[in-house]
């Protein structure tokens, strides 16, 4: 983590903590996913799921009321438990634009680099999200680790409703990471 980013950790104004998210976290994950307009809404109950079954590779930024204002999920792809598969990243709107989403990232990395034994970053991204493609460049060049970039879903493969509308999701592959 970068000095910047520990000043915004410990800025009381931005956010009181970082941590993992706990299951009542569920609803305000889910409403601050579909208010970000941009990524897939999954349903209510798959974020109650998350928060039990995969928050040691989760981060919640909480507000100075204790409620999450920013969320990084995450799971350990079973066939390559090195690579930590980054789910969705989202900050509540009023708390955008400050790189809260960086120190997140940062924060779950470098909890799962060395407790679990993490090794690489994958994530997907569509080519129309700037910001996500800038969150995760700005990764790789801040931990100075290699990015691959690859198509890993085409449009095509999506059900026929939303080929016409969905773009391919690109995996973006970053690693190897340190401790």
């Amino acid at each position: 983590m970068t000095a910047a980013q520990e000043d915004l950790v410990r800025a009381p104004s931005e956010f009181t903590q970082i941590d993992s998210p706990r299951v009542e976290d569920g609803a305000a994950i889910w409403r601050i996913a579909r208010d970000s307009e941009v990524l897939d809404l999954n349903s209510s109950y798959s974020y109650l799921l998350w928060c039990r079954d995969f928050a040691a590779t989760s981060v919640v930024a909480r507000g100075a009321d204790g409620a999450p204002i920013a969320f990084v999920t995450g799971y350990v792809r079973p066939d390559r438990p090195e690579a930590l598969v980054v789910w969705q990243v989202a900050v509540d709107r009023e708390h955008r634009g400050r790189g809260l989403a960086g120190v997140l990232l940062d924060a779950l990395t470098a909890r799962t680099v060395g407790a679990r034994g993490i090794r690489e970053i994958e994530t997907t991204i569509t080519p129309d999200n700037t910001a996500s493609d800038r969150l995760f460049t700005s990764y790789a060049e801040r931990h100075s680790a290699p990015l691959e970039r690859e198509v890993l879903f085409d449009a095509a493969l999506f059900p026929q409703q939303d080929a016409a509308t969905h773009q391919p999701e690109v995996l973006y592959r970053i690693g190897p990471l340190s401790a």
